[in-house]
């Protein structure tokens, strides 16, 4: 049985490459590139697989970019519930330049969705987590979806008694009223949520608990980076520290800990311990090339050692 549904409405073929220097105007000569299936979701569904979970991935596919993205998750290891649709699939690129380190992210807007494919990926939803207990909706929402999207999912899933791990940003974030088990922020998403910044620890809690408090999500984690995690429920409140790692790569390690944490609380992990297993998740993630997750090994260490009281072994079935 699958545990866990991710679904991805705007996906995307990660196309990663090298060059010495980035520069304008002059031609730069890249190393072969890296072809990884992307988008929030499908990320997502990649660790949880790595981890030995069961997980289904849903996504909309169009073109030829949609059948090779087809390949490249199933390639994964991850069973696929691609919904046809009439655009292609988009492609994004990053280029790491070798003499800085930094990494240039150049993201497209993606196909745009009709109603009828909109209620094509809802109907494979419905279909795919009955029986299932978590649908993680994960990435942007491609053009021609309403901003209300997630909520109606949301609404869709809450009907069928499957708990929503949403990671969302912008104006789909900002247009969720209920409905979330786990709502997964960065600082700079859930300072535009609420509508402020968010400068300190006392106001990132406080903005974390107005949602739970509102009825939006029964748990907030947010992500802070290099600075680690906060965790907030109605009757707890909770920081972790980050494991700093060398950074190869920083897409995808985000979805690493949505799929960490949503994996912890499949198994039946207390909620800290699922986001300490997030946040190692996340930082083997950050070692790998393109969006490649972690080894289950590496995870397992990092868990380790931050939880020292906590068995490693148990996290795999």
């Amino acid at each position: 049985m699958t545990s866990i549904v991710t679904l991805t409405m705007n996906p995307a073929i990660d196309m990663a490459t090298r060059t010495d220097h980035v520069v304008p105007t002059d031609k730069m000569r890249c190393e072969s590139p890296r072809f990884d299936p992307g988008g929030g979701g499908i990320n997502v569904a990649r660790t949880v697989t790595v981890l030995g979970g069961a997980a289904m991935a849903v996504f909309p596919s169009g073109g030829p970019s949609g059948v090779l993205l087809e390949q490249l998750v199933r390639d994964a290891g991850v069973p696929t519930h691609p919904v046809a649709v009439a655009e292609p699939t988009r492609e994004s690129l990053s280029v790491t330049d070798i003499g800085s380190g930094q990494q240039f992210r150049f993201v497209f807007p993606g196909p745009r969705l009709t109603a009828p494919e909109k209620h094509r990926c809802l109907a494979a939803v419905d279909r795919t987590v009955r029986g299932g207990r978590y649908l993680v909706a994960s990435g942007s929402l491609p053009p021609g979806l309403p901003v209300d999207f997630y909520q109606e999912l949301a609404d869709l899933v809450g009907g069928l008694g499957v708990r929503l791990v949403l990671d969302a940003s912008g104006s789909a974030l900002r247009h969720i009223r209920t409905g979330v088990h786990v709502l997964k922020p960065s600082v700079r998403e859930l300072a535009e949520c609420v509508g402020h910044p968010l400068p300190g620890r006392a106001e990132q809690a406080a903005a974390a608990r107005q949602l739970v408090t509102s009825g939006v999500s029964e748990i907030v984690v947010l992500s802070l980076g290099a600075e680690g995690a906060l965790a907030v429920t109605r009757d707890m409140q909770e920081w972790f520290d980050a494991i700093h790692v060398p950074v190869r790569s920083g897409i995808g390690a985000g979805d690493a800990m949505v799929a960490g944490l949503t994996v912890g609380l499949d198994r039946g992990l207390a909620l800290a311990d699922a986001v300490r297993l997030g946040i190692a998740a996340a930082s083997a993630a950050l070692v790998t090339p393109g969006t490649r997750p972690g080894r289950p090994e590496r995870i397992a260490e990092l868990y380790r050692s931050i939880s020292p009281n906590a068995e490693p072994s148990g996290i795999w079935p």
